[in-house]
C-alpha cells in the first residue's frame, strides 16, 4: 500500500509540474505577444523611435533566451533531484586535469544556448563536480552542440572548414579556461552553490518542482537585465563607427569580438549574423562566433547572479582574451 501511495503521489506531482510548465509557457507567450504588439505602439505614441528600436531589440533577445533558459533549468532541476552524486564520480576522471577536457567534450550533448548552460553548470557543481570541469562544460555546451554546428554549416554553405574552425576554437577555449581555473582560480572568487537539502519526507518530484521554480525565476531576472544592456548598446552605437574597422584585419577581429559581447545573439543564430557581416574577414567572423556563446552581456549578468561578481569579472575577462586568441590561431591555421 505504501509503495502504491508513493507512486500515486509521484504521478500527481508530475502532472502538476507539467500543468505548471504548460500554463507558465502559455502565460509567457501571451505576455510576450502583448508586449510585442503594444511596445512599438506605445513607443510610436510617444514619438520616440529610439524607444521603439530599444524595445524591439530587448524583446528579441529575451524571446531568444527564455526557451533555452527553461531547458537549462529543467535539466538543472532534473540533475539535482534524480541524479546521484556517484554518477558524476564514475563518469569523470578523478584528476581535474583530465576531467576538464572530458567535461568540455560533453558539451556536445546539450542542445541549448548559453542561457541553458549556466543553471546546468551550477547544478553540476552542487552535485560535486569540480568547478574547473563544470566551467569547461559551461563554455563548450552552447558552442559545440549539434544544433549550433548544423546552423553554422547552413550559414556558411560549401565552407566546412568554418564549421571545423568553430568547433576546434570553441573547444580549445573551454578546455584552456578550465585548466586555467584549476591552476589559478581561488575558492573565494567563486560563490559556490550549496546543495539544497530535501526536508525529510520530501519526494524527488517535489524537489524537482521546487528546483525548477527557484532556478528559472533566479536566472530569468538576470536574463532581463542583460537583455536591457544589449538593447541599450544597439541603439547608442552608430553603424558608421563599426564601418571604420572593416579595413584592418586585426581591428576587425577586435571589433567583432567586442560586438559579440554586446549583441547577445543566441548561439543557434549567431552564425547567420556572422555570415551577414560579409565585409569582415573569415577570421573576424570566426571570432564573433567563438566569443559570443561564451561572453556576452546577458551571460555576464547570469554568471554574476549565479556565481558572484568577483568570479564573473575575472572569468569573463579571461575567457574573452582566450577566445579571441584561439580564434586567431585556429583561423590562421584553417581559414
Amino acid at each position: 500500500m505504501e509503495s502504491r501511495y508513493g507512486f500515486l503521489d509521484t504521478v500527481r506531482i508530475a502532472v502538476r509540474t507539467l500543468v505548471q510548465v504548460v500554463v507558465g509557457g502559455v502565460a509567457l507567450a501571451t505576455i510576450v505577444a502583448v508586449a510585442l504588439i503594444l511596445g512599438p505602439v506605445i513607443a510610436a505614441d510617444l514619438y520616440t523611435p529610439p524607444v521603439a528600436a530599444w524595445w524591439t531589440v530587448f524583446t528579441a533577445v529575451v524571446v531568444q533566451g527564455v526557451p533555452f533558459l527553461l531547458l537549462g533549468t529543467l535539466v538543472s532541476a532534473a540533475i539535482g533531484a534524480f541524479v546521484p552524486e556517484r554518477v558524476f564520480s564514475r563518469l569523470l576522471p578523478r584528476r581535474t586535469a583530465l576531467a576538464v577536457p572530458v567535461a568540455g567534450a560533453a558539451g556536445v550533448v546539450l542542445p541549448g544556448c548559453e542561457c541553458a548552460s549556466v543553471p546546468v553548470a551550477r547544478s553540476l557543481m552542487r552535485r560535486g563536480v569540480a568547478p574547473a570541469a563544470a566551467l569547461a562544460f559551461l563554455l563548450s555546451a552552447p558552442a559545440i552542440n549539434p544544433v549550433v554546428l548544423v546552423a553554422t554549416s547552413i550559414a556558411f554553405p560549401g565552407r566546412p572548414l568554418m564549421v571545423a574552425a568553430r568547433l576546434v576554437a570553441s573547444l580549445a577555449t573551454a578546455v584552456v579556461m578550465g585548466w586555467l581555473w584549476a591552476r589559478f582560480g581561488r575558492e573565494e572568487w567563486l560563490r559556490l552553490p550549496t546543495e539544497r537539502m530535501r526536508p525529510p519526507g520530501t519526494s524527488r518530484g517535489r524537489a524537482f518542482a521546487a528546483g525548477l521554480q527557484h532556478d528559472f525565476l533566479h536566472a530569468g531576472g538576470f536574463l532581463v537585465l542583460g537583455s536591457a544592456a544589449a538593447a541599450t548598446f544597439n541603439i547608442t552605437v552608430p553603424r558608421s563607427v563599426l564601418d571604420l574597422f572593416t579595413g584592418s584585419l586585426w581591428l576587425s577581429v577586435l571589433l567583432l569580438a567586442l560586438l559579440a559581447v554586446a549583441l547577445c545573439v543566441c548561439s543557434e543564430a549567431d552564425a547567420f549574423v556572422a555570415a551577414s557581416l560579409s565585409g569582415f574577414s573569415p577570421m573576424a567572423q570566426l571570432a564573433f562566433m567563438v566569443v559570443g556563446p561564451m561572453v556576452d552581456l546577458k551571460l555576464i549578468a547570469l554568471q554574476a547572479g549565479t556565481f558572484g561578481r568577483a568570479f564573473t569579472i575575472r572569468f569573463s575577462s579571461a575567457t574573452w582574451v582566450v577566445a579571441m586568441v584561439s580564434s586567431v590561431l585556429v583561423g590562421w591555421w584553417l581559414l
